[in-house]
This record gives structure tokens, C-alpha cells and sequence, in this order.
């Protein structure tokens, strides 16, 4: 997959969409290096979402100027990604989560060094995917359980032994659609 057809592909319109002001701001950033997507699986010991496989990233901080600097700051601590190392090709559709958070995806290049590393308590191990398969719609499947006393539907693209799902299936999907 080139750089250019990501390009592309963030150019692309997306619906309106609105939403409540009750959401809590996040950001994740979508590292894409050599043909591969960086991931981590979260602490088993977290409160939120232990174990899950999620794109670095989290809540937005006051002392973020705006969601890309949100991505990239979380990317730095969870993954030890460097700013300097990074060129950002720009944002997807902020998604909905629901737990309260209106995430912003932010896509960017590995242009420089990066030697990944699990940033201990929060992540558990840090490794890369390919771009193909997450970019592929047909690699996803919708799931549905019982949350909150609602049945809520999700999608998942399982790749080897990590399972995919919820939120960053969600927005890897929407990057796959608009690859299309």
C-alpha cells in the first residue's frame, strides 16, 4: 500500500455526524511503517479494557493542543514512538465509543528511527500487523454479545493470535472502506 493512496484516501468525505457533548475527547494514532501497522495489547492489569489489541492513544489532555498532539504524545509514552520520527498524513472520522469517548484517528508515517517498546502497567507488548490485512474488508466479521444490558454489535478482524475488535476494529475498517 503506498503512501499515496493513504493519502487519498483521508481526503475522501465523510457524513456529518453529530454527537453529544457528553464525549470525552481522545485521539489514537495509526503508525503505519513498511508495509505494517503498529498495535499494542493492553495491560492485563488495567481497569479499562484489559488485554485488549488497540491502537497507542488515549483520553486528550488539556495540555494537548489539538488531537494529533494527543496521538502523538500517547504513541511516545505507550510505545516510545518519537515525534521526530513521524511524519502525520492527517485525521479519519472521529468515532463514538460506548464508553464516552469521541476518538479522533490520526494517520501517520514512521519516517525515522523507532524501536518499540511496552511502556510498563499500561502495555503489554507492541507489535505490527500488516497493512494488508487491515486494509482488507473482507478481513472483518461482525460479532455481537450482551453489554450493559443491550445487545451491541462490533466488528473483528483476528490476525494470528491477537483479536481485533470494538473501537480499533472499527476505525481500521473505516480506513479500509475508504481505501476502496
Amino acid at each position: 500500500m503506498t503512501r499515496d493512496a493513504l493519502i487519498a484516501a483521508l481526503a475522501r468525505p465523510a457524513p456529518e455526524v453529530s454527537r453529544p457533548d457528553s464525549l470525552k475527547p481522545a485521539a489514537v494514532l495509526l503508525a503505519v511503517q513498511d508495509g505494517r501497522l503498529w498495535l499494542t495489547k493492553r495491560a492485563s492489569g488495567l481497569r479499562h479494557h484489559p488485554g485488549q489489541i488497540a491502537l497507542p492513544g488515549g483520553k486528550q489532555d488539556p495540555i494537548d493542543a489539538d488531537a494529533t498532539a494527543c496521538a502523538l504524545r500517547e504513541a511516545e509514552e505507550e510505545v516510545g514512538l518519537p515525534h521526530a520520527a513521524v511524519t502525520v498524513l492527517g485525521t479519519l472520522p472521529v468515532q463514538d465509543t460506548v464508553t464516552g469517548f469521541a476518538i479522533t484517528p490520526v494517520l501517520a508515517e514512521i519516517t525515522g528511527p523507532f524501536t518499540p517498546f511496552a511502556q510498563a502497567g499500561e502495555v503489554e507488548e507492541v507489535f505490527a500487523v500488516p497493512l494488508a490485512h487491515v486494509l482488507d474488508p473482507s478481513r472483518y466479521a461482525p460479532q455481537s454479545r450482551l453489554w450493559s444490558g443491550r445487545r451491541r454489535t462490533y466488528w473483528t478482524a483476528p490476525w494470528g493470535p491477537y483479536y481485533i475488535w470494538g473501537a480499533t476494529a472499527d476505525i481500521l475498517r473505516g480506513l479500509a472502506l475508504r481505501m476502496r
